[in-house]
């Protein structure tokens, strides 16, 4: 029995995370009447795992400064570790950097010394041009120590040729870190918006369709509690609609009766006479 509910315990957190990730690196937005969708973890031919490293993390290194991360999950190291003096915000030294998304490391006195920068909870994906929402998208993750906060920002940048990993980085404060990648799963799924045909001629025929029931309401009010006029004389201007009302009926008569032809009642009169 015990077993059995450490098993299901294991499938459950499992199942968590997974609706966690799904959930965390999905995007929807609106643009001229269509509807960009964005799911980074959406298995796609090429990369099972969409946006995720195949390798368990992303990694970019420029001058004494390394940099670790990984997109919408933790980092899982199977080779090239990150070897550091303190590591206790991500694993401690020697888990290092399997207790965070993003990890970087500077030499310190000739010291690897490692800082936390994002975790997957604190994780946040944004457009990165709302001109031109089909261009990608910015995964920003953060931290925040004892004495400052960190953050890493990712553009993911829509490329259907393939991936191509961080080739730079740059720092934008004091613990404040950007990079980008290129891969497909920056590239949005684009759906048309229902409805979204109509566009201004949708908004005109609405317009007087509320401009029409205001002015019934408004008129019908009027005589039934000022005028005291009931029933449906109460609508107003009742002889002008019931007029339009009978020359449509009139019109649609005399159309159909110009397809069909005279009717029985209406043929002539002369008969055809056999000598």
């Amino acid at each position: 029995m015990g077993g059995d509910s450490i098993k299901w315990l294991c499938i459950l957190m499992i199942l968590h995370r997974v609706n966690w990730v799904c959930g965390v690196c999905e995007l929807s937005l609106m643009h001229n009447d269509n509807v960009y969708n964005y799911s980074l973890t959406s298995p796609l031919d090429k990369y099972p795992h969409g946006v995720l490293s195949e390798d368990g993390f992303y990694k970019v290194a420029v001058n004494q400064t390394v940099l670790w991360f990984q997109l919408c999950d933790g980092m899982i190291f199977n080779h090239d570790p990150p070897l550091c003096v303190d590591c206790l915000d991500c694993g401690g030294p020697s888990h290092c950097g399997l207790g965070c998304s993003a990890l970087v490391e500077k030499s310190i006195g000739g010291y690897p010394v490692c800082t936390s920068l994002g975790h997957v909870s604190s994780t946040n994906i944004t457009i990165r041009d709302k001109n031109h929402p089909n261009n990608g998208v910015i995964v920003k993750m953060t931290h925040s120590g004892p004495k400052y906060s960190c953050s890493l920002s990712v553009s993911v940048i829509c490329d259907s040729n393939g991936l191509q990993g961080p080739q730079s980085m740059e720092k934008l404060g004091t613990c404040n870190y950007a990079t980008e990648i290129r891969h497909p799963s920056g590239c949005a799924t684009i759906i048309p918006a229902e409805g979204g045909g109509w566009g201004w001629f949708g908004t005109f025929v609405t317009v007087i369709l509320c401009l029409f029931g205001i002015y019934l309401l408004a008129g019908t009010a009027y005589r039934y509690f000022f005028l005291g006029i009931h029933g449906l004389h109460a609508l107003p201007n009742l002889d002008f609609w019931g007029s339009i009302l009978h020359r449509m009926q009139n019109f649609f008569a005399s159309f159909v009766r110009r397809f069909r032809g005279p009717s029985e009642g209406h043929r002539s009169t002369y008969s055809r006479i056999n000598f």
